[in-house]
């Protein structure tokens, strides 16, 4: 993919990898939302971010797509001080408690959109600006009929692996084996990214990632995790 062909927002109908589904807001997330979203929130239309402006220094920043509620993103933001995320989801309760959860936590290397991911990595940020992209456990598709939607596509890879630094990593993780195999075989081809896998494969769950209930429940009704990580050449 070329950068001038992938700075030129497509005037094509775009297939989403996600569907919007608000859910309840409680009380605490709906005020996390007024409240602290001046603090942390990226609104559209601003161009290509400086991210060292953004977040007022220089440091390693971690993009993480759909972070749901927030539970992986929160630790990471708490326990890495010296690194900054940028966190993009569409669910808006899970945004809401994210919000809060940092704030109390008292931490400012967080910020956050609620927007299309795809489009933010393309319109949003410069090629070779990001040190890590973490996709965790994105929806599969299941049905024959919907695998165009599903995010990891060769597309995809290509612009993901364009806006990481040389050296920068991919991290992703599926408990849906036949997605797992798929996300394999797309990135195994890119030819900007390198499996960390010796053979080609999976890798051992990484120690920044948080079990979540989620992947705890998935566990225990008998569900394989599967890891994936690759380096920007």
């Amino acid at each position: 993919m070329s950068e001038a062909a992938d700075a030129q927002p497509s005037n094509r109908r775009q297939i989403r990898s996600f569907v919007r589904r608000e859910g309840r807001l409680t009380v605490g997330q709906s005020r996390a939302l007024e409240q602290l979203w001046p603090a942390y929130g990226v609104e559209p239309g601003g161009g290509v971010l400086g991210l060292q402006a953004l977040f007022g220094r220089a440091a390693p920043v971690v993009f993480e797509i759909g972070f749901g509620m927030g539970d992986y993103l929160v630790s990471r933001v708490v326990a890495e001080p010296g690194h900054d995320f940028f966190g993009v989801e569409v669910h808006r309760p899970g945004i809401g408690r994210v919000l809060h959860r940092v704030h109390e936590a008292g931490c400012r290397n967080l910020r956050v959109a609620c927007f299309d991911a795809v489009e933010v990595l393309r319109d949003w940020l410069a090629p070779e600006s990001l040190d890590e992209i973490v996709i965790q456990f994105p929806d599969p598709w299941h049905k024959k009929r919907h695998h165009k939607r599903r995010l990891i596509q060769p597309a995809f890879a290509a612009l993901a692996a364009s806006r990481l630094k040389p050296g920068g990593l991919l991290s992703l993780a599926t408990d849906w084996a036949e997605y797992a195999e798929h996300m394999r075989t797309v990135l195994n081809a890119e030819p900007a990214l390198r499996n960390q896998a010796a053979d080609g494969g999976f890798v051992a769950r990484p120690p920044t990632r948080l079990r979540t209930k989620f992947e705890q429940r998935g566990e225990r009704l008998g569900h394989a995790v599967f890891d994936l990580a690759y380096r920007r050449l």
